[in-house]
């Protein structure tokens, strides 16, 4: 065998690391890592679709923390494994990664991970390959080992070789690598108590010499004799040729070959004759068309009635507990405030975690990333790659999880690209909108009020992909990265892994967006109670107004009432004063209010119209709101909601960024509060031209 190292590799500069502070006791930085083990931490690698989630997952039973990475967005999971004799060490789930050659953040963290740069180093390193794919897998290995990290290798899905007739001769293959090598399987559990013994072995001693297979005169190996001694081809070899990236393939293709018996290709006809169908020009698009539709209806069917339980339980606890307070501002704080603004987040929560554990079963069956293929001709025109194909299509559930789900693209300015455009999708927030103006439009044309529905969601569409493309014409320039992705094989799903994936999603929204919101929906509880309009205020305001309180009833003054209190409040007034900068939109100062509301939540316009137009936080159905929407009038009699104001409002609605909770998301994404500002100017900007040109032209149109 003719092999060698690459010194472009193993003697590369190591100081051009990422700007990160220093790693102390800090949440998610590496004094946690440090703190929370009892013995020593092993560092876990390997390239995407090895299934290194399924290892990690039986390792630590589960019981895993998900961090960033200090300074950064990018995750990593930590957990404990128990070995023998009560001794426990701490696994860190680095990124999937195909090289450290630290040209992407992912593969720079996790490259500034193992060598300790800054921090110490892990104590070893446990990388996973894909037995039915060894010579792609083995390049991460040879990087790693030629950093002098204590290694282990998992040879991962053994059994799957075996029904494929590839035979791994795993003694042969530990001697020419120089490292330990167990087979195992995570889908069966087949070799994990050796794994775990041999992780016992590797930490329990002195550091291990690694092995470099090179073609040195007398065909033994280099060893290098410290272990955490960065190996060059000048030391370890002096016949050893110097190649670009291309040896460390070679070695590893030549390595897969010596140590496998019947063939070491993992691709097979039947994959090849599947995957020329699934990314064909013409048929892959309606394949993936079809399996997305089924997927999101499963979505939405499925969600239904967990999400009705949760409104309902929310309901009858907010009843119970005013059942217990005495009436006042206390009691509407706690139910309307806190109880609202937490069963606001909850009732979503069921939607965001089938969502995700239809997304997990998507890619763990291997199919996700033949769809990335399939829309990647479409989606680089645009300037977006088509990694975030999938996250647009998420977001039409909600912004939020799509979001965080734009980690899977390793390229930052497609990453940010994707960011920016991906909360002008219509999300569910924005249904009630919809069907409102809907209503008002088309009353008793269903099929018309059908069209103008979908026509909302084409435009969201439509003004993401212009957006994409002035960012890659101005401050994201230049095209999406070139789409390199190995296509996994295609295997059986695993529930355990969607289940704990679906799990960390919905626990991360909780975390992230449920506090956020809780805290919005007190303030907005505070705005519309404050001032209080005193009785003698209420009088003269229906005196104002020549309306006499004995001719009405209780029902009817309750709400005159509740719409006199929302004027007089904070609410109220921010909503007068800038009513004027939302006029030539064809709002009043009613729907500036909803408007200025609705920038929390978009859903919360809905109820504020309501209360603002006499009919009480809860009308009765849909149809009397549209109805006293539609019968609305001014002070001069015109009507409010004319056809021009309905598209204007609606327009306003598909495009504006009116999510707080989403921005808090994009500054966490992106890392700073300068692209979260960016997005809601440009999407409010835009919101507000859209609008005020739909306006004017359905105005000239329509008297």
């Amino acid at each position: 065998m003719s092999t060698s190292v690459d010194p472009t590799e193993s003697s590369r500069p190591t100081d051009h690391k990422l700007s990160q502070p220093p790693m102390t006791g800090e949440p998610g930085g590496e004094g946690e890592v440090r703190d929370r083990a009892t013995g020593k931490v092993v560092a876990m690698l390997g390239n995407p679709n090895v299934g290194k989630t399924s290892i990690f997952n039986r390792l630590t039973n589960l019981l895993a923390k998900t961090s960033n990475f200090p300074g950064t967005t990018i995750d990593r999971r930590i957990g404990k494994v128990e070995l023998r004799q009560g001794r426990s060490i701490t696994l860190v789930d680095l990124p999937g990664l195909y090289s450290l050659d630290a040209s992407s953040p992912e593969e720079t963290v996790t490259r500034d991970f193992i060598l300790g740069n800054p921090g110490p180093a892990p104590d070893a390193v446990l990388i996973v390959v894909d037995a039915t794919n060894l010579q792609r897998t083995l390049f991460v290995a040879r990087q790693a080992l030629q950093h002098g990290c204590p290694t282990l290798i998992a040879v991962n899905m053994i059994e799957s070789a075996r029904k494929r007739g590839i035979e791994i001769d795993l003694t042969v293959l530990a001697r020419k690598i120089g490292c330990p090598v167990v087979g195992i399987s995570a889908r069966t559990g087949e070799g994990f108590d050796r794994l775990k013994s041999q992780l016992d072995v590797l930490l329990a001693g002195p550091p291990m010499p690694v092995l470099i297979p090179c073609d040195a005169p007398d065909n033994t190996p280099c060893v290098a004799e410290n272990a955490l001694t960065v190996i060059s081809d000048e030391e370890a070899c002096g016949s050893c040729r110097v190649c670009p990236y291309a040896d460390g393939h070679l070695w590893a293709s030549a390595l897969a070959r010596e140590s496998t018996r019947n063939g070491f290709v993992a691709s097979d006809e039947t994959t090849d004759r599947v995957d020329s169908f699934l990314t064909h020009t013409v048929f892959g698009p309606m394949v993936f068309a079809a399996i997305m539709l089924a997927a999101f209806s499963l979505v939405f069917y499925f969600a239904q009635f967990p999400m009705e339980m949760l409104d309902g339980g929310f309901a009858s606890l907010s009843a119970w507990i005013s059942q217990w307070l005495p009436e006042g501002d206390f009691q509407s704080l706690i139910t309307d405030g806190i109880i609202g603004g937490v069963g606001g987040v909850m009732v979503f929560l069921p939607q965001i975690c089938i969502l995700f554990f239809m997304l997990a079963i998507l890619e763990d069956s291997g199919y996700l990333a033949r769809a990335v293929v399939v829309v990647d001709r479409w989606m680089r025109r645009v300037g977006l790659p088509g990694q975030a194909f999938v996250p647009l299509l998420a977001a039409h559930a909600c912004a939020i999880p799509a979001i965080m789900s734009t980690k899977v693209i390793e390229n930052r300015r497609d990453r940010l690209a994707a960011i920016m455009v991906i909360p002008l999708m219509t999300c569910s927030a924005r249904l009630p909108v919809y069907s409102i103006v809907a209503a008002m439009l088309f009353p008793s044309q269903p099929l018309l009020a059908a069209v103008l529905f979908a026509s909302a969601y084409a435009l969201g569409m439509v003004a993401a992909f212009l957006v994409a493309f002035v960012l890659k014409m101005t401050i994201l320039p230049g095209a999406p990265s070139p789409l390199i992705l190995d296509l996994p094989p295609y295997r059986t799903p695993s529930l355990r892994n969607a289940l704990r994936y679906a799990y960390e999603r919905g626990w991360m929204f909780l975390r992230d967006a449920g506090t956020i919101i809780l805290l919005i929906s007190i303030a907005i509880w505070f705005l519309s109670t404050y001032p209080k309009l005193s009785d003698e205020q209420f009088a003269q305001d229906l005196a104002s107004r020549n309306v006499v309180a004995e001719t009405l009833d209780e029902a009817e003054l309750e709400n005159l009432r509740a719409s006199a209190d929302q004027e007089h409040a904070i609410i109220g007034r921010m909503g007068r004063f800038v009513a004027p900068v939302f006029e030539p939109l064809g709002f009043d100062w009613k729907i500036s209010v909803g408007v200025m509301t609705s920038f929390a939540a978009r859903e919360v316009v809905v109820s504020t119209l309501s209360i603002l137009y006499g009919l009480g936080p809860e009308p009765e159905d849909e149809s009397t709101l549209q109805q006293r929407l539609s019968s609305a009038t001014d002070a001069q009699g015109n009507p409010v909601f004319t056809t021009a104001t309905c598209v204007s409002l609606l327009v306003f609605f598909v495009l504006a960024m009116q999510c707080l909770p989403t921005q808090a998301v994009t500054k966490k994404e992106t890392g700073s509060w300068g692209w979260a500002a960016f997005q809601f100017g440009y999407m409010t900007v835009l919101a507000y031209v859209a609008a005020w040109a739909a306006y004017n032209i359905v105005s000239s149109f329509v008297s």
